[in-house]
């Protein structure tokens, strides 16, 4: 019944994460009644982020297309002894809001999943294991989420890194089971990362 641009974006907004039909709907009738300029500016913003950002060659978190590392990654006041293992770039976001934490990151892009098909070769583990191999590394913490996909690769992990001889460390249990680290607060997050402890 809708003409098929319209229904086309309702598909497309569907697609993204926590937008149900309701809502894309609510989303491109929006965007059919504003100011032309509001659906200009939503479209340039898209085609700019695929266009100018990249992963870093070393962490895998979100930097500046071009750029071979990120900001972190290349800030020599880091410690590059001690890396924090989450699972998306926005638990990076989350953990620097809190403005304790000094060492480095490492971005998985995801967890294991064995009813989605995501496998230890579908994230970027190897990479990781290769950064603490290279030696210089004191500690590794792992800041998965606390839930069953979340422990079941910090366990996966803390297998693969045991040979190494590293300290491996979770967050403490300040977050709550089934929560994701970009929703919690600052000061869960603070309590999590200082009462870290080591896994055993």
């Amino acid at each position: 019944m809708l003409p098929e641009p319209i229904q086309n974006l309702i598909i497309a907004l569907e697609r993204l994460p926590g937008i149900g039909p309701k809502t894309a709907a609510r989303l491109a009738f929006f965007l059919l009644r504003a100011p032309e300029e509001i659906a200009g500016q939503l479209a340039t913003a898209l085609l700019e982020m695929r266009q100018n950002t990249a992963f870093c060659q070393q962490c895998f978190n979100i930097t500046l297309a071009g750029r071979q590392y990120c900001e972190i990654c290349e800030n020599p006041e880091r410690d590059g002894a001690v890396i924090c293992v989450v699972e998306e770039p926005l638990d990076v976001l989350a953990l620097e809001r809190v403005g304790v934490y000094q060492g480095k990151y490492h971005v998985l892009h995801g967890v294991l999943s064995p009813v989605e098909g995501v496998g230890p070769e579908d994230l970027k583990i190897a990479p990781l294991l290769q950064r603490v191999r290279q030696g210089g590394v004191r500690e590794v913490i792992l800041a998965t989420n606390p839930s069953l996909e979340g422990d079941a690769t910090a366990l996966y992990l803390r297998q693969q890194l045991q040979p190494f001889g590293v300290q491996i460390t979770r967050l403490a249990r300040g977050l709550p089971v089934g929560g994701d680290l970009e929703y919690a607060d600052q000061n869960t997050l603070l309590r999590a990362l200082t009462g870290r402890q080591e896994m055993k």
